[in-house]
């Protein structure tokens, strides 16, 4: 398994499990959507932007163009690197998800270097999920936690009157503000805490068991730190999502 493969599976599976963001955080929907247009849509657009075109680039180069690993990570991070510069020039905000992927695949970059020993090229893909896993985990002990914006639209299901409670939610104006922010720290903190152990398992276990073993095992680690996040942030998901339907539902959400 390829370095930007954990990077993908990991990043595509948390994308449906993320929570919301904050007024004046660096989240690429921190505005509302505009009159007239669909919430869903205006909340898939970033990630389509943002996670999912890097990604989608890298396989195209790297598989369908014949480009090499190093080769097609590094123009793979050019859309995510333009985004993030055009972020702070123009809207004087960091957009998270750019930085990120920018960060995963400069750390892929990185790790291309590291060749010969199976023990190491094993180990070296827990790199990978264990930046995602700091990321997610700084960006929430500063308050903005970068997996805040992808849950909107999974959470309001285009509806208008979810997508305004999310955003009254996210900017403080509305009663629940607090615990929503308390919940989406701590979905952040599941799911960065389930990446860690992959990584610390899968560098581990490079080093300790047959390459045999972790040829198949690495896969098993990923997979249940992705099911092991998936479940136990329902423990901050369903939270929000009651907030929202709340919001919604009140007499000055009208």
């Amino acid at each position: 398994m390829s370095s930007q493969t954990v990077s993908a599976a990991v990043t595509v599976r948390t994308e449906a499990f993320g929570a919301g963001s904050h007024a004046g955080s660096a989240s690429p929907v921190a505005a509302s959507p505009a009159k007239g247009s669909n919430p869903l849509v205006s909340g898939l657009r970033p990630l389509a932007l943002d996670v999912a075109a890097p990604l989608v680039g890298y396989y195209l180069l790297h598989s369908a163009c014949g480009l090499s690993e190093f080769a097609a990570l590094a123009w793979s991070s050019a859309f995510p690197a333009g985004r993030t510069v055009l972020g702070l020039l123009r809207e004087r905000r960091l957009n998270l998800w750019a930085a990120l992927m920018l960060t995963v695949n400069l750390a892929g970059l990185a790790l291309t270097f590291v060749t010969g020993d199976a023990r190491l090229m094993i180990a070296k893909d827990g790199g990978l999920s264990g930046t995602v896993a700091l990321a997610i985990l700084v960006s929430a002990l500063v308050g903005r936690p970068v997996m805040t914006p992808v849950l909107m639209p999974f959470v309001t299901k285009g509806r208008r009157d979810r997508a305004a409670a999310w955003q009254r939610l996210v900017e403080g104006r509305a009663a629940g503000s607090r615990a929503f922010h308390r919940h989406e720290r701590v979905f952040a903190g599941i799911w960065g805490a389930a990446l860690l152990a992959e990584c610390a398992a899968r560098v581990v276990g490079a080093f300790t068991l047959p390459v045999s073993t972790m040829a198949w095992l690495s896969t098993v680690f990923l997979i249940g730190a992705i099911v092991g996040g998936s479940m136990l942030g329902q423990i901050a998901v369903e939270p929000i999502e009651r907030l929202v339907r709340a919001e919604a539902e009140a007499p000055t959400a009208a």
